[in-house]
C-alpha cells in the first residue's frame, strides 16, 4: 500500500513538473520579444520594456485572486482553468501579430501571464507538498529545474523566429520585409505555443484524479480575497519574503529582458567574435559571417542566461540537501550582486561572459526565498503564497527603471539596479537564518 502510494505521489509530481517547464518557455519568450518589438515598432528601451510590464503586472492583478480560486476550486481545476486562460493569451498574440498592433500585443502578454499566475499559485505549494514535508526545498527546486529548461529553449526559438534580421542599433533601420517577417514568426511562435498548452491541457485533465489523490487533503475553511489579504498583511515575514520576491524577479527579469540588447552593444560584443570561439555557446548562437554579434545571434546568447538557472538549479537540489538554504541564497545573491558590479566597473567583452553567468546563481532564489518565508510565516500558506506571487510584479516595475537608466547611460551602468537588489536580498537571507521556524519544512505550504 505504501509502496503504491509512494508511486501514485511520483506520478503526480511529475505531472505538476511539466506546468513548471511550460510556463518557463513561455515566459522566457519575452526576452526576445522585448527586442523584436523594439525594431519592430520603433521604441524605446523603455517603451520595449512594457512587454515585460504587461506580462509581469498580471501578478500583481491576479495573485490573490487566484489563491481564492485555487482555495475554493482547489488545484486541478484551477490548473485547468490557467491552461484556458493561457490559451486565450495566445489567441490575442496571433491576432496582435496578425494586425501589427503594439497594444494588442501587450493585450495578449497580459491575459498569458494571467493564466501563468493561477498555475504559479496554484503548483508551486503543490510541488512542494506531494512526498516528505523533509523534501519540500528539494522538490520544488528540482521542478524550478524544469522550469529553467523551457527557459532555456525559449530564447533560442524566439530569437530564431523574431529577430531574423532585426537591427536596434542609431542609424538602422528595420525594413518593411523584416517587419513583416519578424510579425510572421511571432505569429508562428504563438500558434504553435497554443496548440501545446491545449495538449498539455488535455494531459492535465487525464491525470487529474492521480494529482488530485497523492495531494495531501485541504485544512481549513475556504476564504474570500479579503480575508486572505488581510492575513498575508499580519504576517511580518510574509511581507519580507513579498518584498524579496519582487527584488529577485525584478533584478532577474531587468537583466534577461536588456540582456540582449547588452550583448549586442558596441560596448560589450558588438565588434567582437569573442563568443563565437566558446563550445557550444558559438555554435547555438550560430554565426552568420559578418564581424560581431548580431541582434539574433545575441538573442540565442540569452539562452545560457537561463541555461545557467538550470544548471544551478541541478546542483543547487543536491547542495540543499547538504547546506542550509538560507546559507546557500546568502553565498549566491552575494556572488550575483559582485558580478554586476564587474559588468558596471570594469565592461568590455568578459562583461558579456559575466552577466550571461549571473543566471547561474538567480538558480535557487525565488524557490528557497518561496520556501524560507512559508516556514516563518505566521499566516495560512495559501494567504502567504497568493502574496509572494503578487510580489512578482517585480518583474513588471524593475525592468522600466533598468530601461530608463540604459536609454540615458547605457546597459552596463543599468546593472546597478540589480545589483542592489541582490544585496538587499542577501540581507533577506541572513535574516530568515536568524528568524525562528514557524511550520516545519513543507508542512502546510499546498494550496489545491
Amino acid at each position: 500500500m505504501a509502496s503504491a502510494r509512494s508511486t501514485q505521489t511520483t506520478l503526480a509530481f511529475a505531472a505538476v513538473t511539466t506546468l513548471f517547464f511550460a510556463w518557463g518557455f513561455i515566459t522566457s519568450l519575452v526576452d526576445p520579444l522585448v527586442a523584436a518589438v523594439k525594431g519592430i515598432f520603433t521604441l524605446t528601451d523603455f517603451q520595449a520594456q512594457a512587454s515585460a510590464f504587461a506580462f509581469f503586472f498580471a501578478y500583481f492583478v491576479v495573485s490573490l485572486p487566484a489563491a481564492v480560486l485555487v482555495s475554493r476550486l482547489k488545484a486541478v481545476p484551477s490548473i485547468l482553468a490557467a491552461l484556458v486562460t493561457m490559451i486565450a493569451g495566445c489567441l490575442i498574440m496571433l491576432a496582435a501579430a496578425n494586425i501589427a498592433n503594439y497594444w494588442l500585443v501587450l493585450l495578449g502578454l497580459f491575459v498569458l501571464a494571467s493564466g501563468i499566475t493561477i498555475l504559479q499559485v496554484a503548483a508551486n505549494p503543490l510541488a512542494a507538498a506531494l512526498g516528505n514535508p523533509k523534501g519540500s526545498h528539494f522538490r520544488l527546486v528540482l521542478s524550478q529545474t524544469f522550469n529553467s529548461f523551457g527557459t532555456f529553449l525559449g530564447p533560442l526559438l524566439g530569437a530564431h523566429l523574431f529577430l531574423k534580421g532585426v537591427e536596434v542599433k542609431e542609424g538602422t533601420v528595420v525594413t518593411p520585409e523584416i517587419r513583416a517577417q519578424a510579425l510572421a514568426g511571432i505569429d508562428s511562435a504563438y500558434f504553435w505555443i497554443c496548440g501545446l498548452i491545449a495538449a498539455l491541457a488535455v494531459f492535465f485533465y487525464l491525470s487529474r484524479r492521480v494529482v488530485t489523490e497523492a495531494a495531501p487533503p485541504a485544512t481549513g475553511p475556504q476564504r474570500g480575497f479579503w480575508a486572505l489579504f488581510t492575513d498575508a498583511l499580519t504576517s511580518k515575514w510574509a511581507l519580507l519574503g513579498a518584498l524579496a520576491i519582487f527584488l529577485y524577479v525584478g533584478a532577474e527579469v531587468a537583466i534577461g529582458t536588456q540582456m540582449a540588447l547588452f550583448l549586442n552593444s558596441d560596448a560589450i560584443w558588438g565588434h567582437s567574435d569573442a563568443a563565437f570561439g566558446v563550445p557550444v555557446l558559438g555554435y547555438l548562437m550560430g554565426s552568420d559571417g559578418i564581424p560581431g554579434v548580431s541582434l539574433q545571434e545575441a538573442g540565442k546568447a540569452v539562452a545560457f542566461y537561463w541555461g545557467g538557472a538550470m544548471v544551478g538549479r541541478f546542483l543547487g537540489s543536491g547542495l540543499l540537501t547538504v547546506v542550509r538554504a538560507d546559507r546557500l541564497l546568502a553565498l549566491f545573491t552575494a556572488i550575483a550582486a559582485a558580478m554586476c558590479l564587474y559588468v558596471f566597473v570594469v565592461g568590455g567583452v568578459t562583461a558579456g561572459f559575466v552577466a550571461l553567468s549571473i543566471g547561474l546563481f538567480n538558480s535557487i532564489m525565488f524557490p528557497v526565498i518561496f520556501t524560507l518565508t512559508l516556514e516563518r510565516s505566521t499566516a495560512s500558506a495559501e494567504a502567504t503564497s497568493g502574496l509572494l506571487c503578487t510580489a512578482i510584479v517585480g518583474g513588471a516595475v524593475l525592468p522600466l527603471l533598468v530601461g530608463l537608466i540604459s536609454g540615458a547611460h547605457g546597459y552596463a551602468f543599468a546593472l546597478v539596479v540589480p545589483a542592489a537588489c541582490y544585496v538587499a536580498l542577501c540581507v533577506f537571507a541572513i535574516a530568515a537564518g536568524r528568524a525562528p521556524v514557524v511550520r516545519a519544512e513543507g508542512e502546510g505550504a499546498s494550496i489545491h
